[in-house]
């Protein structure tokens, strides 16, 4: 009788998780031989055409072509030891072919020679022969469930208490060095893979009950010997002094960690000549009124840079797998005050000119200096200007503030030489640079963004076309 196999989308390695289907290679009755390619799939990375390691009659296919799977969702079933249709054989001795598959064949399948990460062995896939009658066909050789190793092949996560979901090399690593038992964690990963957020957390936990994590838990029986060796010695607990993570420097803490777990960023700079910018403002307070300060006119050339690069101006909804690109320039201002880091905002900054917006942001740096900063002053911010220049530095490369995609950064302006209309002279010198969420644009918007940014800088006028 057949028997009725389930092939999954295998891990596909790269840490991707879901695959679309592009084509499929077989049909509902179609017989497919051990390792032969039965769909066309496409990551994120490259198109990939999945072998199936078992050989038989294919009886149901999972999903349309178009249709995004995850690692591990249903692909086909395969019958197994079930000839093809109209090809019975007419006796025990008749030969099997690429059309059919005897009993054996799950067995068969169990060593099969892919090396897809997720499933396959290190078995060679076996050889066709005769099944006598007088000698029954072996039993399958159970194997031992495999998980992706950092290198894109298949490693066997096994342990004494039975298989342990762990992919990554350095999980091991972190746990191994740390004294974690991966076998008391529970994984947040697909099917239960144990992720570095969970050694982590565990980590944590650990030091949230007064616990050194060398007492956590036992080392692996199998590199008890190892840790033995990289484990550092311990440290008293109670040294130094502790000052809770709450009130401002608590929730600065928590968004700060936030973004750096769920956005990669990449930062780029370049150097401007704002000679003309500091000019172009001394100018404009002669004339009276309100003063301009530097901050308003960074502001008002970052608004004009995101209208015209607006990928910028959006964040991304993780759930929905969706960038969303914002309507709205609510722009903040990193500010630093006796209680810490805050980044008021300013409402439609898009919609204000140079001394509306120098007028809000005198507002709101009152406001945080004496602490009385809303809840409303404080969120909802879509952009970040952060001038670190105050404190006397030429660059960094700032965290984003979450869920935000960018931030715009300005060092301090300062003499330095500097080739001006085809002579060295000494100009007023500024290192912008930009940190941006990779995920909502590459590299050529960013650097058209800054290098829109520069060209206002150094030539205020840039920003009159664009009015």
């Amino acid at each position: 009788m057949a028997q009725v196999l389930e092939f999954k989308l295998p891990d596909l390695g790269e840490g991707l998780t879901e695959a679309e289907i592009v084509r499929w290679l077989v049909e509902v009755g179609d017989v497919v031989a051990v390792d032969q390619p039965v769909v066309e799939v496409e990551t994120a990375k490259a198109m990939v055409e999945v072998p199936c390691p078992y050989g038989g009659v294919v009886t149901a296919r999972f999903g349309e072509e178009g249709t995004e799977l995850p690692v591990g969702a249903p692909l086909i079933t395969v019958a197994v030891g079930a000839p093809a249709s109209g090809d019975a054989t007419d006796g025990p001795d008749a030969p099997v072919t690429e059309g059919t598959q005897s009993a054996s064949a799950a067995a068969g399948a169990q060593g099969s020679g892919n090396v897809l990460v997720g499933y396959g062995t290190s078995e060679a896939p076996a050889r066709r022969r005769r099944v006598r009658p007088d000698r029954p066909a072996p039993a399958p050789v159970p194997v031992a469930p495999t998980v992706a190793s950092a290198n894109g092949g298949a490693r066997t996560a096994e342990t004494a208490d039975g298989p342990v979901a762990v992919i990554s090399p350095l999980v091991r690593r972190l746990a191994r060095e740390n004294g974690i038992d991966l076998r008391e964690l529970t994984g947040s990963g697909p099917d239960g893979l144990i992720l570095r957020a969970d050694v982590e957390y565990a980590l944590r936990a650990a030091a949230a009950q007064g616990r050194t994590t060398t007492a956590t838990a036992e080392p692996h029986p199998r590199v008890a010997s190892q840790a033995a060796v990289v484990t550092p010695a311990p440290t008293t607990a109670t040294s130094g002094t502790r000052i809770p993570l709450k009130g401002v420097r608590g929730a600065v803490a928590d968004k700060l960690s936030r973004s750096r777990r769920e956005i990669p960023d990449a930062t780029c700079w370049v150097d401007a000549d704002a000679t003309e910018l500091m000019r172009a403002r001394t100018a404009m307070n002669a004339a009276g009124g309100p003063k301009i300060s530097l901050l308003a006119l960074l502001a008002r050339i970052c608004t004009a840079a995101l209208a015209r690069f607006p990928e910028l101006n959006s964040t991304v909804d993780q759930e929905a797998r969706e960038v969303v690109r914002l309507d709205h320039v609510h722009l903040g201002f990193a500010a630093q005050t006796e209680r810490g880091l805050v980044v008021p905002v300013v409402r439609d900054a898009h919609a204000r000119d140079t001394e509306g917006l120098g007028a809000e942001f005198a507002r709101l740096t009152e406001a945080a200096r004496t602490g009385t900063l809303t809840p409303a002053d404080l969120t909802g911010g879509t952009f970040t200007l952060n001038n670190y220049g105050v404190f006397g530095v030429d660059g960094s490369t700032p965290i984003i503030n979450h869920p935000e995609a960018a931030m715009l950064g300005v060092g301090r302006i300062v003499p330095k030489p500097w080739v001006h209309e085809g002579e060295l002279a000494v100009r007023q010198v500024v290192q912008l640079s930009l940190t941006f969420d990779h995920r909502v644009c590459d590299g050529g918007t960013a650097g058209g963004f800054l290098r829109y940014v520069a060209d206002c800088v150094e030539q205020p006028a840039v920003l009159l076309r664009t009015l």
